[in-house]
């Protein structure tokens, strides 16, 4: 019989070895979901950093929990911890067993549930199932369930604590040392790559794809300098005198304007195109030779 179970709730369990399966819905922006557990004392502590299994640190030295990994089936994804209950070590009074979303809040993952199995059977009915609701939506970590001894025998609870500083959080919140630099390394090692029996689908990247042109940005225009005004009563510079002439001084020959400069004489290569009045004709610039008068009507003839 499978037990459906609410937040608190408990059941006692017969079969000496359980898996705890966590299934939650793959889709567009769901995170991945991770599956651990830390074996804490009878005061709520772990002994010490072995006593957490988790992906980069997949099998207790006891070897009685451990990771089995991630697969894909017909009703979603799925990260499995195992626990050999008759084998538990004695110093241990509590399992914990977690959820992680590598650092994504888990207002984002749809259907998480968390399923116990008798290990010894294959195909069985799950002993009990909690479906597990963020209480924030804010958590980054939430521990589902534990399992915990009771006389001779173990129970299982369903929680659904949450956490909003993920697993670094909660595991340093039961006696885990992490430094910075494993802190660093953590949600990141969660989510390398897994056999592809169970990889889900890809999630569209963020791109780094260079803009198209209308995005990109505008080129700037360098201005055009501003010409200088010459201070008053210094001559100018070579490359910026005026184009027209200095009242009172002849003119430099690469520059002179066409006009003549008032009371000096003109150049030689420059003489005026009509003859100055008064003047004699230069030689060559007389009458055509061939010049005829047009025939005369005979309204002229005889007068």
């Amino acid at each position: 019989m499978t037990h459906a179970m609410l937040k608190g709730s408990n059941v006692p369990l017969d079969a000496t070895a359980v898996r705890a399966v966590l299934r939650w819905t793959p889709g567009q922006g769901v995170p991945d979901v991770d599956a651990s557990a830390l074996l804490l004392r009878p005061d709520g502590r772990v002994r010490s950093d072995e006593d957490f299994v988790f992906y980069n640190q997949p099998r207790h030295p006891s070897g009685k929990v451990w990771r089995l990994g991630k697969k894909r089936g017909a009703e979603g994804l799925t990260d499995t911890i195992q626990t050999d209950l008759t084998g538990v070590e004695s110093g241990v009074g509590r399992i914990l067993l977690v959820a992680s979303a590598d650092d994504v809040t888990f207002d984002r993952v749809r259907d998480l549930r968390i399923l116990l199995y008798d290990a010894a059977l294959a195909d069985g009915e799950p002993l009990a199932y909690f479906d597990i609701k963020p209480e924030t939506g804010a958590e980054t970590a939430l521990i589902c369930g534990e399992l915990y001894r009771r006389g001779e025998g173990w129970k299982f609870r369903a929680l659904g604590e949450g956490y909003s500083n993920g697993l670094v959080g909660l595991a340093t919140d039961f006696g885990i040392s992490v430094d910075e630099s494993e802190a660093a390394v953590m949600p990141a090692a969660g989510s390398g790559p897994e056999p592809a029996a169970w990889a889900a689908p890809a999630t569209a990247p963020e791109t780094s794809l260079p803009l198209p042109p209308e995005h990109s940005a505008p080129v700037q225009q360098r201005p055009a300098p501003v010409p200088q005004q010459p201070a008053y009563g210094y001559p100018q510079p070579a490359a910026a005198a005026s184009a027209g002439p200095a009242y009172g001084y002849p003119q430099p020959t690469s520059q002179q304007a066409d006009p003549s400069a008032y009371g000096y004489p003109q150049p030689q290569t420059a003489p005026a195109t009509q003859p100055a009045y008064g003047f004699p004709q230069a030689v060559g610039a007389g009458p055509d030779p061939d010049f005829r008068l047009p025939p005369q009507g005979p309204q002229f003839i005889g007068r």
